[in-house]
C-alpha cells in the first residue's frame, strides 16, 4: 500500500476535498433560473426549452429544433454579444432568451443591439432581406423594469400616424418575475424565482431542474459550465495582465473572475469559494476598488 495515502497532510486534503465539494453541492442548489448561467444549462434541453418557449409566446405548438447557449457573436468592429439561449423552431424562427438582474442600464437599446447581431449573424451573402428568419428577443427581468404593474410587456410597432402595423419579422416581450397577475407566464415567473425541484407544475421544465439539482449527472453537468465561465474569466484577466507583470495579471484575473461571475448571477457564497478571496476584497471590486500593484515582479 502506498503509505502517502495514510500521511496526515493526505487525510487532511482528502477531507478538505469532500468538505469542498459538499459546500458546492449546497451552493449549487441555490441556483435559480434568475441567474443567467443556470438558465443557460437547464434550457439546454429541448423539452425544458419548448416548455418556456410555449408559455412565453403562446405558441402551444412549438417544436423547437436547436438550442443554442452562452452563444458568442463577434464582429471585427463592434462589441460582442453572448446570447443567453438562443433557439430555433421546426419554421426557421429565432427565440433568444436573456437574463437581466440590473436595472441600471439602457436595457431598450441593449435589446436593440443583440437583435441587430443576430440579423447580421443569419442574413447570408447572397440572401436578401426577405430571408431574414423571425426573431422573437425574450427579455427576463427579476423587477418591474417599465413600472407599470404587468408581467408581460410586448412591443408592437406602428406607424405613428395610423394603427397600421409596422411588421418587420421582430417580436420583443419585456417578462418579469416582480408581478404576479395569475397568468401561465406569471406562474412560470415564480418558478423561475423558486426553482425548488420538488415543485412538478411546470411539466418538463421541472423534470430538468430536478435532473440538475438532484442527480449526480445534472449536478455534474451544471458545474462543468459554472466551472468553465471561472476559468474563461481567470484566463482572460490574466493574460490581458501580462504586459504588466505575473503578480499583476494573477491580480486582474482575479478581478475579472469576480466580475464575470457577478455578471452571471453567483452568490457571494459561491465566488468567495471560487475565487478565495475575502469578503472585504469582494465588497471593493463590487465597488470599482483596484488593489496597486508594484510593477516589479
Amino acid at each position: 500500500m502506498n503509505q502517502q495515502t495514510n500521511a496526515p497532510g493526505f487525510q487532511a486534503s482528502a477531507s478538505s476535498a469532500i468538505a469542498d465539494r459538499e459546500h458546492r453541492v449546497a451552493e449549487a442548489r441555490k441556483f435559480n433560473l434568475l441567474s443567467n448561467v443556470f438558465m443557460s444549462v437547464a434550457l439546454n434541453d429541448r423539452a425544458a426549452c419548448q416548455h418556456v418557449l410555449r408559455i412565453l409566446t403562446g405558441i402551444q405548438d412549438l417544436v423547437v429544433k436547436e438550442i443554442r447557449v452562452q452563444y458568442r457573436i463577434s464582429k471585427i468592429q463592434s462589441h460582442d454579444a453572448i446570447l443567453d439561449v438562443l433557439a430555433e423552431d421546426s419554421l426557421g424562427k429565432l427565440y433568444n432568451l436573456e437574463i437581466q438582474r440590473s436595472d441600471t442600464i439602457d436595457h431598450a437599446r441593449r435589446t436593440r443591439f443583440y437583435g441587430a447581431m443576430i440579423d447580421s449573424e443569419y442574413l447570408q451573402k447572397g440572401k436578401t432581406y426577405a430571408e431574414l428568419p423571425d426573431v422573437y428577443l425574450i427579455y427576463i427581468s427579476e423587477t418591474d423594469l417599465w413600472e407599470a404593474n404587468h408581467t408581460v410587456y410586448p412591443v408592437r410597432k406602428h406607424f405613428e400616424n395610423t394603427a397600421v402595423p409596422y411588421e418587420d419579422g421582430q417580436r420583443i416581450l419585456y417578462v418579469n418575475a416582480a408581478v404576479d397577475d395569475g397568468s401561465p407566464t406569471a406562474k412560470l415567473m415564480q418558478y423561475f424565482k423558486t426553482t425548488d425541484p420538488q415543485d412538478m407544475s411546470q411539466g418538463d421544465l421541472s423534470l430538468r431542474i430536478h435532473y440538475l439539482k438532484c442527480e449526480e449527472g445534472g449536478y455534474a453537468e451544471m458545474c462543468e459550465v459554472s466551472e468553465k465561465i471561472f476559468r474563461e474569466g481567470v484566463e482572460e484577466g490574466i493574460t490581458r495582465g501580462i504586459q504588466q507583470g505575473i503578480q499583476q495579471g494573477i491580480q486582474q484575473g482575479t478581478e475579472h473572475t469576480v466580475r464575470t461571475m457577478l455578471k452571471h448571477g453567483f452568490t457571494d457564497a459561491q465566488i468567495l469559494l471560487g475565487t478565495g478571496i475575502t469578503e472585504n476584497r469582494l465588497e471593493e471590486i463590487k465597488h470599482g476598488i483596484t488593489n496597486p500593484v508594484s510593477n516589479s515582479i
